[in-house]
Parts: C-alpha cells; structure tokens; sequence
C-alpha cells in the first residue's frame, strides 16, 4: 500500500455488515461498487483506500435511507477499535494530552484526515477536514470521523460527558433527532466548521495510567510505524493548505516554515511530483468550493473565508475565472 492511496485502517468499517444486514440489505454489492470486499475488513489491520471508504459510506447511506447511517457505525466504536494506539491515550496524564498523542499518530490511523485543536477562550475547538484524491461528497465520512471523537473523548473524560457545541458545514438531516441523541445536545449545521467544542477544563481532568509498561512498548513500536510510513510531500502540502487557508496565511512562504524547510526545497519536492505550489493551491481551493457548494447553504462570503479571500468580490472572480459561471449558478446546478 502506497501514500498516494491515502490509507485509512479497515478497522474504521467494524461493523459495517452486520449493520447494512440489520437495515435489510445485502452489503456485498456495495462493497464491490467501492472497489472493497469483505475479505478485507475481517484484519482491523488491512489498509484500504480513503476514498473507497468515503464513496461506500454515501451510498450505503443513500441505498438504505439511512442519512445517520455514519453515527450508527460511530454508535459502535470505543477506544480499543484504534488498536495500538489506545493503550498510549489511555496513559496520557490528560485527555488533553491523549488527544495531542492522537493527533501525533493520525496517519496511521487514517491519511486522508485532518485534525486541528484551536483554544477559543475557556473552550478548545477541535476541527475535522478531509483530503481526498477525488472531489466527492463526504457528509457521511465527516459525520464518522467527529462520531468517533466523540466517543473517544467520551470514554477518556467520563461516560456522562458532553461537548459544548457539534458543528457541521453541511446541510442539515430531514430530522435531526438521531443526531441529537447521539452527541446528547442540539446539533449546528450550516456552520463555518466541522468538529466539536469542548470546555478546556474538561480535557484536563487526570486519568489514572492503566498500564505503563504496556504502553511503553506500543509507543516504540508506533513510533518505528510513524517513521516508516510517511505520507507524500504532495499529501502533506495539501494538507497544511487545508489547514491555512481559512486564516488567508496559505503562502508557500508559511507551507514551507511548517515544514521547516525554505520555499526552494519546497518547490523542488513538489516538482518532483510534476506540481508547483500554484497549481495545487487551485486543486484544493476547487476541492473546497464545490464541497461547501454541494453539501452546504453557507453565505458566499464565509465560503470566501473558508477559501482564503480577503473579500466576497476576489472569491467571485476567482470563482467565475475557474469555473465559467458564477458561485450561486454553480450551487443551483449542483442542487438540481
């Protein structure tokens, strides 16, 4: 398995079957539409492509009816579905700080994710983004990936916890009582973020250190994991322009100081991919139009934001430049 099929662990589909066969389907069919079989999802260990993942999640949803299709898969997940790495979280002093040691092995975890914690005051915001090889929808991916942290913060901080605030970009469900049952509070779509609010002090509670010994070993063996399995230097860009884009910093200048390189080393690694930093700028921004576009009713100017312009008339421009009609023309296209 290379980078370029960004990886995500089949253990992210515990469950999956047995699911579609509780809602009255056959999942086999899918699986095959996806590229994936059930042979693959029996070792938590297989790696599997993000994109595949993505695709089968929205039209297993869309085949069943079922638009909280992700949060029942969610529903199922606690902290030993991550393997390895639960037993470093679960000997963090904090949850704060299991959640940086997750942050840390992400990509062994899933390559294609993206998680940013941000202090907004007396809370933290924790943000979720997704890097996919192909534009697709990705509500359901999305609504996995923060059911998951949910859980997992849940299991860490304590069973009766809850975040301040869930927010998702995309539109809101026909009935968003499921959503509201799972995260245990009222739900916020349309929102210039994906993710969950958390009070700051709650992430600081102290956890006992289950098993030091143990935990020390898995630290080493996911450390020489880490170091043996980097993603792309063209990922990695993507990923960081993703991540500065909406603050409007995302120069090759700051890529390259998170990278800690100069502009000239950068430059000639993504040469080496027949890309320059330009082009792969328009690549994401495209990426995170259409998606905001297709899946969400935010105003054009926060989507301006989320895309790095200064204001609602140079996203415009850009936008007519790149597409040949104007953001609003191309939403209701996308609708009909």
């Amino acid at each position: 398995m290379t980078d370029t099929l960004l990886p995500i662990r089949s253990a992210s589909l515990r469950g999956y079957t047995e699911l579609v066969h509780a809602l009255g389907h056959d999942p086999q069919p899918l699986l095959r539409a996806a590229g994936l079989s059930a042979r693959l999802l029996k070792d938590p260990e297989t790696l599997i492509s993000s994109d595949a993942v993505c695709e089968l999640l929205e039209d297993t949803a869309a085949a069943t009816r079922t638009e909280d299709f992700a949060l029942r898969l969610a529903a199922m997940r606690d902290l030993s579905n991550l393997g390895p790495i639960s037993l470093v979280l679960r000997d963090e002093p904090t949850p704060r700080q299991a959640l940086d040691t997750l942050c840390r092995y992400l990509r062994l975890l899933n390559a294609s994710l993206v998680t940013r914690i941000e202090e907004v005051g007396s809370a933290v915001l924790i943000r979720e983004d997704l890097v996919l090889r192909r534009p697709r929808a990705m509500r359901q991916s999305m609504e996995l990936a923060i059911g998951v942290m949910f859980r997992i913060l849940r299991e860490l901080i304590g069973p009766q916890w809850r975040p301040l605030g869930v927010g998702f970009t995309h539109r809101p469900p026909a009935d968003p009582a499921a959503h509201r049952a799972f995260f245990g509070r009222r739900v916020a779509f349309h929102q210039d973020y994906n993710g969950l609010l958390c009070a700051a002090a709650d992430l600081q509670i102290a956890q006992a250190p289950s098993n030091p010994g143990v935990a020390g070993f898995a630290r080493g063996y996911l450390e020489s994991a880490l170091s043996s399995r980097r993603v792309g230097s063209v990922e990695t860009v993507r990923q960081l322009m993703l991540a500065l884009l909406p603050g409007g910093r995302c120069t090759a200048q700051q890529v390259a100081h998170h990278l800690r390189m100069d502009r000239r080393t950068l430059h000639r690694h993504l040469a080496a991919d027949g890309l320059g930093f330009t082009g792969l700028l328009q690549q994401v921004r495209v990426d995170v139009a259409q998606r905001h576009l297709r899946e969400s009713d935010l105003p054009l100017a926060d989507v301006a934001a989320l895309l790095g312009f200064s204001s609602a008339s140079a996203f415009s421009h850009w936008f007519r430049a790149s597409f040949g009609c104007s953001a609003l023309q191309w939403r209701r296209q996308a609708g009909a």
